[in-house]
């Protein structure tokens, strides 16, 4: 895969070049820096075009595979549509322009019965959020909680039951299991994008959040539009992610001292 060094390209050829491959970004590998303040952030959105980062976007994309959105493309596909309209798809998206397609409805069974609504993007649409990704989460992840584990980076669901463990071994016996219904189908945007913008000065990347929290789900031929949740289908946000471990405390409701929740 060869990866042009101009900012204003980036290109995937179908074919391998030996020597001419990029070491591999991700969420794991873009280093976190604490010192960006909000004025620095007000150039996020040239971070998510970057060369670079859209790189270690796309091979995680390719890596996911996933089924195609409501225009079809596959992954296989998205190397040839990036050749040929890069350019113009990070123009829009410098100037404020970009606007995600309808969000293809899909439904799947559960584990233990019922179903659960996803919403798949376009591949086109998951480069994006991904390449989003990959530069919000270095500025968010330090502040949530240390007893979080879901939707991280370097975070397990093995690492929350070693850290249950320890509390089991230190003598403590009772555990709740408590699981919110319809968690993601109910995430109030407006809450949500506040606390987005305590952190982000960028409003082009502000409003393509929140262009992707309002895309319409694409169900029975009709697009239907979105006034709260997000979506499960398309790289996760980390939006039920609380910093300072107040993980569902309820605004001026004290909560007795306990354990960590481990989620």
């Amino acid at each position: 895969m060869k990866t042009e060094t101009d900012a204003n390209t980036v290109t995937h050829p179908e074919g391998q070049e030996q020597n001419s491959t990029p070491r591999p970004v991700s969420v794991e590998t873009i280093p976190a820096s604490l010192s960006w303040t909000k004025a620095e952030s007000a150039s996020l959105m040239e971070r998510v075009v970057d060369p670079v980062n859209m790189e270690g976007a796309y091979r995680k994309v390719v890596a996911n595979k996933g089924a195609p959105g409501v225009d079809s493309m596959t992954v296989h596909q998205l190397a040839g549509h990036l050749k040929q309209y890069w350019a113009t798809l990070r123009e829009r998206l410098l100037a404020d322009a970009y606007h995600p397609s309808p969000i293809r409805a899909a439904v799947i069974p559960k584990p233990k019965g019922g179903t659960r609504q996803l919403g798949i993007p376009t591949v086109t649409d998951r480069l994006i959020q991904q390449a989003l990704l990959q530069v919000l989460m270095p500025i968010f992840d330090p502040a949530f909680s240390a007893s979080s584990y879901g939707y991280r980076p370097r975070r397990s669901a093995k690492q929350a039951v070693s850290a249950m463990k320890a509390h089991v071994t230190a003598g403590h016996r009772w555990v709740v299991d408590l699981d919110l219904e319809a968690f993601f189908d109910r995430v109030n945007h407006d809450l949500l994008m506040a606390r987005v913008a305590r952190r982000v000065n960028d409003k082009r990347v502000l409003r393509l959040i929140r262009r992707y929290l309002e895309a319409g789900l694409f169900q029975h031929g009709l697009p239907t539009p979105r006034r709260q949740g997000t979506p499960q289908g398309g790289p996760q946000p980390a939006a039920g992610e609380h910093p300072s471990g107040r993980h569902g405390q309820g605004v001026g409701t004290p909560r007795p001292p306990l354990l960590p929740l481990r989620r």
